[in-house]
Parts: structure tokens; sequence; C-alpha cells
């Protein structure tokens, strides 16, 4: 009696299948985890943007030489959760003199030449399946000049979210 090899490789193709199936979804979801990275950076970068734009032209809190809340919240997209973990908490802004150094006190508000928008300590998760990864986020800074800082000869800007 002739054995034949076909009952020895029953199931090869399933486990060729695991084996190469599993790398080939690692490495896609991999692949949509990066575009999905991009996508962050791009909304961090237009958060400091919207931030340093507002800061320029809204009023500020002259006491605390710092941003109203309601600023802050605008140029988080009105605290919609576009991006996972991001809160004002991660918006830093900063008023600077021509030297480049930060106005601390309402003394100096006077002195205001820049605005300088920081996103600080944001941390991204990478969703891939089996790997559990978090990055640090690069700086993501934006500095403009100064405008009108809210001032009007009429009257001050406030800005509120919309």
């Amino acid at each position: 009696m002739i054995k034949s090899n076909h009952s020895k490789q029953q199931g090869l193709y399933a486990v060729e299948f695991a084996i190469v199936g599993s790398l080939f979804f690692l490495l896609l979801f991999a692949v949509l985890e990066i575009g999905r990275l991009f996508f962050v950076w791009n909304v961090l970068t237009e958060v400091t943007r919207r931030g340093a734009r507002l800061a320029t032209v809204c009023y500020l809190d002259t006491a605390n030489v710092a941003a109203f809340d309601d600023m802050i919240s605008t140029a988080l997209f009105n605290n919609n959760t576009i991006i996972s973990d991001l809160s004002a908490s991660n918006l830093q802004i900063q008023y600077l003199k021509d030297d480049g150094t930060q106005v601390l006190s309402s003394i100096d508000t006077n002195f205001i030449e820049f605005v300088k928008v920081d996103i600080v300590n944001y941390q991204h998760s990478l969703l891939i399946p089996g790997l559990s990864l978090t990055l640090d986020s690069p700086s993501f800074s934006t500095t403009l000049p100064r405008e009108s800082l809210g001032v009007t000869p009429l009257t001050t800007t406030l800005c509120t979210p919309t």
C-alpha cells in the first residue's frame, strides 16, 4: 500500500495564509496609521497658526498677560475633538518683546511685538493592532508680529467661539 503525501499537507495553505496575511494586515494598518499621523501633525500646525492669528487680533487679559479661554477654545476648533487628547493645556501662548523675551507683567504690555504659540506635551498613540506605540509630538510653533491685540479706537475685540 502506497501512502500519499496529500494527507501530510492538509491545512498547509491555511498556515501559510495566517503567516503572510498577518504580516500583510500589520503593514496595511501601519500605512493607515502613518496617514493618520500626518493628519494629526497638520491639525497641530493649524491649531498653532489659528492660535497665533487670534492672539494677534484679539484682546488679551492684560492683568495676567494671557490669552482668554474663549480665544484658546476658538483656536482648538471650539473644543471639537478633531484629534484625541488635545486640550487647552497643550496650547501655550506667549507674548514677546522685540528681543524675544516674554512679557510677564501688565506694565510691559505696550512692548509686545510678537505672539508665539506652541504645542506642548502632546502625545500621539498609534492604533496598530498588536503594537502599542506612543509618540511624543515634535515641536509645533507659530510666531506672528502683533497687530491690534484687540484694541481699536472705539472698543476692544474679545474673541468668542461661534
